[in-house]
């Protein structure tokens, strides 16, 4: 039996097993990565010989030897990543071990102390000493009778040369074991850490299923040993798969966009460092827009350590086993994903010393690349943005068509004017000296201002039969019959597979992997997607949003875990059945493993973020813009009660809806009042006040 205690924070494992001569022995075993000590792990470990007496050997060892070996399709590469320094004992008690990576040379030690208890009481055996390459281990034999607990504590430091205040890792990792504590204090301070994380971010639903708190609560654990907030100090930025699992090698995607929104309202600190890591990349980014003959900066879609593209180049098709060429370097739409989330982290916490430091440039830069590449249209007398993808990765080019990309990916166009505008909103907002020093320094002209101003408000997004088209060219692709293949293959999640393996190609159809328009609804309340839509000089009205949801929900065959809280979200006030069952398989997508294998690779941190999002922001309908925070609750018929906290601009308010009404209580202190709207009326909620707001 397996437990994990995420209010504590620590995984117990239970066990009990026989050999073949009938001896039965109990196992206990309770670990932990300490969230108050951030280089410490502890494993403590009992064992009871349940009907017999003898010697127990215990082998407590560290282990540098490990492949990356867990992702079958990555068995083929090169999985050995780690050489041996150097490696031996201090003392009675310690085992050491040092190695470096292969390529980078960054530098990593592990010192372990392993202490033994009999009964509770310290025992001292005698202990021998194992050693291979890359591999070093104490060897103990302890006499035990029946009844008795043998107990083995073993603490574990850990260091690498990227940490801070350090002379080298291996001296750290040894000063860190030497005076770290026992299990049970070590788990004592580890729990008080993760009890006062969940004060922030508990959310409490009251719903018809009482596993939904449960797994919005587990999706919460998993994101916050992830974007921990030990590494608020850290160069580090989230890995799509957790730190749990090895899909994706690590690289940093554009899952950011799903997982800030918590963030943004519970751990502010967090997104801000995660924002820094882009912005050490800017120069990065530059660089590579020059190359590729833009302006500006080009975001990589996968980003490797330094900021360059690691997007892969072929592809594996595990259905057919061939190796098919890979496009999708061309998503430049990372770079919008960005720019989105600099400005919603500034939304909701006023961050102003972030937006004249960091946030605008980057901004700028962004701006920069897309005008660059957006191409004008006499015949339209519109912007137009070509040989690119979308977030749909289905439609790498057109059918038959030599080269990769599609033209006026509308989701891609629509952030272009989107972030144009903000670009030009961040400037203006900037403090006059900060204003001054970034035109300056960027060379930023009021003839290239007027340029984004036009070109925002002259972007091109192709429509059809009323709905918008996902991009020029969709409406003249072919239907496909997903109902067939349904029956066919029972799964067809990755459609695109199936179709390769018989000699077609999903570039031929009107199916998508995952949201690609429906992006835009996500993203933006529908007041700001009309105010886009109409600053552009189109018309987006109701009619218009429900053709086109109704539309793209019927051709998507939900290939990613990200695109069920999607269209649970867009689904959420027009279609409430439908989109509470794909929120219950959203929540249920790791849990589950719903997709037949992929979970094992590594936990999808995108969406489980974004199921917590959707009570906090979609049901709660919780909007930060323009200096107000917007509510506009909507429950779902099965939940009764929602009852979190949230940060706003140095607020701490606590958030409570029913039926009836919407309570927030502030909870600070010295602060200066923030703006709530409700149905279109502002009022101010002052430091330790209330506001009661009637749902009806």
């Amino acid at each position: 039996r397996q437990e994990l205690d995420m209010l504590n924070g620590i995984l117990t494992r239970k066990v009990k097993f026989a050999d073949r001569q009938g001896r039965q022995t109990q196992l206990r075993q309770r670990r932990l990565v300490s969230m108050d000590s951030p280089n410490l792990v502890g494993l403590e470990t009992t064992i009871i010989p349940v009907n017999w007496s003898g010697r127990i050997q215990i082998l407590s060892a560290l282990d540098g030897r490990v492949s990356n070996t867990l992702v079958e399709r990555y068995r083929q590469l090169n999985n050995e990543h780690l050489e041996q320094v150097g490696a031996g004992t201090s003392g009675e008690e310690l085992i050491w071990l040092q190695v470096e990576t292969v390529q980078s040379h960054i530098r990593i030690a592990e010192a372990a102390r392993t202490r033994a208890f009999r009964d509770g009481r310290p025992i001292h055996p005698r202990r021998s000493i194992v050693r291979k390459l890359g591999y070093v281990g104490q060897e103990m034999e302890i006499p035990i009778k029946e009844g008795q607990s043998l107990g083995i504590e073993k603490i574990v430091a850990i260091y690498s040369s990227r940490d801070r205040a350090i002379s080298e890792s291996l001296i750290g990792a040894l000063e860190e074991i030497r005076r770290a504590d026992d299990f049970a204090e070590l788990y004592k301070r580890h729990a008080r850490s993760w009890n006062r994380l969940w004060e922030r971010c508990n959310i409490e639903v009251a719903a018809s299923h009482d596993w939904i708190s449960q797994a919005l609560n587990l999706h919460i654990f998993h994101l916050l040993q992830t974007a921990s907030t030990h590494s608020v100090d850290l160069d580090v930025g989230i890995p799509p798969r957790g730190l749990n699992g090895e899909a994706y090698r690590g690289l940093i995607m554009w899952d950011e966009i799903f997982i800030f929104p918590f963030l943004n309202l519970r751990l502010p600190d967090i997104t801000r460092s995660l924002l820094l890591y882009r912005y050490r990349r800017l120069h990065r980014a530059r660089w590579a827009a020059r190359q590729a003959g833009y302006e500006g900066a080009m975001f990589p879609w996968q980003s490797g350590s330094d900021g360059r593209e690691e997007g892969q180049t072929w592809h594996l098709n595990p259905m057919s086993g061939c190796w098919i060429p890979d496009h999708t370097q061309l998503e430049r739409h990372i770079g919008l994903a960005i720019a989105y989330n600099v400005w919603q982290y500034y939304q909701v916490t006023g961050d102003l010393d972030f937006m004249s430091s960091y946030g605008a440039e980057m901004l700028v830069e962004i701006a920069r690349f897309w005008a660059s590449k957006a191409q004008y249209n006499e015949c339209i007398d519109r912007y137009e943005i070509r040989g690119i993808m979308g977030p749909d990765e289905f439609h790498e080019k057109y059918p038959g068509a030599e080269g990769a990309g599609i033209d006026n990916n509308a989701y891609t166009n629509v952030m272009v004017a989107w972030t144009l505008g903000r670009a030009l909103d961040a400037i203006q907002q900037l403090p006059l000296e900060h204003h001054r020093d970034l035109r300056e320094v960027l060379h930023i002209r009021d003839e290239e201002l007027a340029l984004w101003d036009h070109i925002s408000r002259r972007m091109y997004v192709p429509f059809h039969d009323g709905i918008v088209n996902q991009f020029d060219g969709y409406e003249r692709l072919e239907e496909l019959d997903m109902a067939a293949y349904g029956r066919k293959y029972c799964n067809i999640h990755r459609l695109d597979r199936i179709l390769r393996a018989e000699g077609d190609t999903p570039d031929r159809y009107k199916i998508s992997k995952q949201a690609d328009v429906l992006m835009l609804f996500y993203l933006f309340s529908s007041d700001e997607l009309s105010e886009l839509f109409s600053k552009m000089g189109y018309r987006m009205d109701q009619d218009i949003m429900s053709r086109t949801i109704d539309y793209y929900a019927e051709r998507t065959c939900h290939g990613s875990t990200l695109s069920r809280v999607v269209h649970a979200w867009v689904l959420s006030r027009r279609d409430r059945e439908l989109s509470w069952n794909l929120f219950l398989e959203a929540l249920r997508s790791d849990i589950s493993d719903i997709q037949g294998g992929t979970t094992h690779e590594g936990i999808h941190l995108g969406a489980m973020a974004s199921t917590v999002d959707i009570v906090q922001r979609c049901y709660a309908g919780i909007e930060a813009r323009g200096e107000v925070l917007w509510f506009d609750p909507c429950l779902p018929l099965e939940v009764e009660r929602l009852r979190f906290d949230i940060e706003y601009r140095h607020h701490q308010v606590e958030v409570g809806i029913d039926r009836n009404r919407l309570r927030l209580i502030s909870l600070t202190r010295d602060v200066a009042p923030i703006k709530i709207g409700f149905k279109g009326k502002i009022q101010e909620l002052s430091p330790g006040s209330a506001l009661e707001l009637d749902l009806n």
